[in-house]
């Protein structure tokens, strides 16, 4: 209730003036309140009333003391910067009144100025007048002094000029910053006029050092010292110019004269004039082989010089040797490309690229022990970049298949032409026949991949793969050839002459193909034949046993074509005419090597098998009774059995025919109960299951004595158990055709009812 009664009291005039210190005092009330009643809100608390009493007491008056001590020592401060201030404006009184002394003082002593600056304009006058008489007996002299210089240069006394030289500039370019200084450009003119010679003379002097430096190499190996004082000159200049911008207050005319960037830049218009700015030269073949073989010799020879000689006479950081270094590589970099823009042949590029490649980096140019280790190029980066370098291989490329084409198509022409000579081919020690095609062919593309090995990885690649590319076209048109000729002997059997030999020598050309293709890239790693070209030499193989086998087949024909007969029923030589014709081609294959040998005389018993099959089933004979049929499976029975054991002799395993079909089908003839045709036949067709419905047809009806319900029944199975050709399996069936029957009931030709 106290601390209530308290916060209803009328505000002093302090508490008015000092509002933050009614609000702490509220605060403070307030806190006070808070913390008292969370203390006494038990009774029993109120019992230590009076100690909480006594050491809030104490506490207070604690916190009164230390307040009275901060006060009081703020107090104290106060007094004394008061003082200082007093005592602060108190002097600054004291000057304000001893500078008002001062001005006044000065003010009754402008009068006697004036007459001081009369004297300052005066001295000045004095000073230029002076200068002038100083530089006057040069000044008089300078048309005396150009005429000597003028001399000297004639002399070739350059250092002597040249010091004259300096001299006169020296005065010319004092003169003019004075000038400068005192803003009198309009006398700066009438300077640079009376001091006209020396530009003239400088140009005298800077001719004659850049005839000495385009001279250098010579100079240095038979007189150095002419070359050393153009050095020394130029490093005078230098060190003017530096002086001059060092200063950057006034640049005479023609200053900086930068002659040391002028030296390098003459010494490299030098280089680059003296072996790449020469007339036209002829790109091609051995004129540039000259033209390359000079270039190494002189860069060798100049380098040489550069190292030992000129290195001698110039200032290490002149860095000349590397300078000439880079400069004729920058210079044949540039020069090589030039050369590219012709129209160069294959012969030409592959020197570039040997040359820039190989040549360059070798110990006969650059690599020369004479310019190790000093010289090094490593940093200069590739003569020809690889952009560059591929784009070369590509065009060498380009122009060797051109090459090639031209090569191969000469050869196939030479090759069409001997196929019609009245002559076998030729034959190696194991009496096969051959032709010098696959030689000429392999040795043509392998000297090309062995000559493009020379040069890079890369180039080989290229030309290895444009290789194969030609190779594979090259059978192309070799099957081609073959197909012409095919077709020349259909029109005359005579012509050629010796067609069956010819036609498996190549057989035998094509397999030294095959065996050398895959060696044909020197590294094994890289040997990737593509399955392109596989696929040509396996149909430039095929077309060869395809005319091989329609040879066949042309003598095979007259007698198949007696097949079925009565005749033949009843005996005859028509199987073993065929048999002798048989031996005869296998004879003549027998020159061809063991894998084609084979394959011809599978594809040739497949082929007698084939067409021993198509003349049964032509339909030409209908066995009339049982006793026929009889004699036709004793005739069928001969004949494989004959046909049979002559391919075996051949060498051709019995496992390995067709023949066998022959055997299978004359079961189905020799079966005496027709009921019983119906699993006959599902045999048969298990076992060749690319025979079709007019086959078993064709068949029944040879028999003569199968009803149609029979062969409903037949044909009704096949229908029920369709067969799938297994992979392995070579087709006989297929490749024969069935007669197409004829319509019953016609009534006249070309119109049935």
């Amino acid at each position: 209730m106290g601390l209530s009664a308290g916060d209803g009291r009328a505000r002093s005039p302090r508490d008015e003036e000092w509002p933050e210190a009614e609000k702490a005092e509220k605060l403070a009330r307030g806190a006070a309140l808070k913390w008292a009643s969370g203390v006494f809100y038990r009774p029993e608390k109120l019992e230590g009333l009076g100690q909480y009493r006594s050491r809030e007491t104490q506490r207070n008056s604690s916190i009164r003391s230390r307040l009275k001590s901060t006060v009081q020592s703020y107090l104290e401060g106060v007094s004394a910067g008061l003082e200082q201030l007093q005592s602060a404006a108190q002097e600054v009184q004291s000057v304000c009144q001893d500078l008002g002394a001062a001005r006044w003082t000065l003010l009754d002593s402008a009068d006697r100025f004036q007459g001081l600056q009369q004297m300052r304009v005066l001295m000045a006058e004095h000073v230029q007048l002076a200068s002038v008489v100083q530089v006057l007996p040069q000044l008089f002299s300078v048309h005396e002094v150009f005429s000597h210089i003028l001399q000297l240069l004639h002399g070739q006394h350059l250092l002597e000029a040249h010091a004259e030289l300096m001299m006169m500039e020296h005065l010319r370019d004092n003169i003019l910053s004075q000038l400068h200084l005192r803003r009198l450009s309009s006398a700066q003119a009438t300077v640079l006029s009376y001091f006209g010679g020396l530009q003239e003379l400088n140009e005298s002097l800077a001719k004659q050092l850049w005839d000495i430096v385009g001279s250098s190499l010579r100079l240095v190996r038979e007189d150095p010292v002419l070359f050393v004082t153009a050095v020394r000159i130029i490093e005078r200049e230098e060190k003017i110019d530096d002086t001059l911008l060092l200063e950057a207050t006034f640049l005479p005319p023609g200053r900086p004269k930068g002659w040391r960037q002028k030296f390098y830049h003459v010494l490299q218009d030098t280089i680059t004039g003296a072996h790449f700015h020469a007339s036209r030269m002829d790109a091609q073949g051995p004129g540039l082989a000259r033209h390359l073989a000079a270039l190494q010799k002189d860069i060798v020879s100049e380098l040489r010089v550069v190292k030992d000689l000129m290195v001698q006479c110039v200032p290490a950081h002149y860095n000349i040797l590397s300078i000439c270094t880079a400069t004729y590589h920058q210079a044949l970099t540039s020069h090589l490309q030039d050369i590219l823009q012709e129209d160069l042949d294959k012969q030409a590029l592959f020197l570039l690229l040997e040359w820039a490649l190989r040549v360059y980096h070798s110990p006969e140019m650059m690599g020369h022990p004479d310019l190790l280790p000093e010289v090094d190029i490593s940093a200069l980066g590739p003569l020809l970049s690889p952009e560059l370098v591929d784009q070369m291989e590509r065009k060498y490329v380009v122009k060797v298949k051109a090459s090639v084409l031209e090569w191969m198509q000469r050869t196939l022409e030479v090759e069409f032409k001997e196929w019609f000579r009245e002559e076998e081919p030729e034959t190696d020690h194991q009496g096969f026949f051959q032709s010098a095609l696959p030689i000429i062919v392999m040795q043509m593309l392998n000297e090309n991949i062995q000559v493009a090995s020379l040069i890079t990885s890369s180039l080989q690649q290229k030309v290895y793969n444009m290789a194969l590319e030609e190779l594979e076209a090259f059978l192309g048109r070799l099957r081609e050839a073959l197909v012409q000729c095919g077709k020349e002997h259909q029109k005359d059997r005579t012509v050629p002459k010796y067609y069956v030999s010819y036609l498996l020598a190549m057989l035998n050309n094509n397999l030294a193909l095959s065996s050398s293709v895959s060696s044909l890239h020197p590294n094994a790693a890289h040997r990737e034949v593509p399955a392109s070209l596989w696929a040509a030499l396996d149909r430039m193989q095929k077309k060869a046993c395809q005319l091989l086998l329609e040879e066949l087949l042309l003598d095979l024909q007259p007698l198949c074509l007696q097949l079925p007969s009565r005749k033949w029923l009843s005996g005859s030589q028509l199987v073993s005419n065929m048999c002798e014709v048989i031996d005869k081609y296998a004879k003549d294959f027998s020159h061809v090597r063991k894998p084609v040998f084979t394959l011809l005389l599978m594809e040739s018993e497949l082929l007698v098998a084939s067409q021993y099959l198509r003349a049964l089933m032509q339909k030409k004979m209908v066995c009339k009774s049982e006793e026929e049929r009889g004699q036709l499976c004793h005739r069928l029975l001969q004949d494989a059995t004959q046909l049979q054991e002559l391919f075996c002799g051949l060498g051709l395993d019995q496992s390995q025919q067709s023949l066998e079909a022959v055997f299978a089908l004359r079961e189905l003839i020799c079966l005496k109960d027709p009921a019983l045709l119906s699993l006959e036949v599902l045999g048969f067709i298990t076992k060749y299951p690319d025979v079709s419905d007019e086959h078993i047809s064709t068949l029944l009806d040879l028999r003569g004595d199968v009803s149609k319900e029979v062969r409903h029944v037949v044909l009704e199975m096949m229908a029920q158990h369709p067969q799938v050709l297994p992979e392995s399996y070579r087709p006989i069936f297929s490749t024969i055709l069935v007669p197409v029957p004829e319509l019953p009931f016609c009534l006249r030709k070309g119109k049935c009812a």
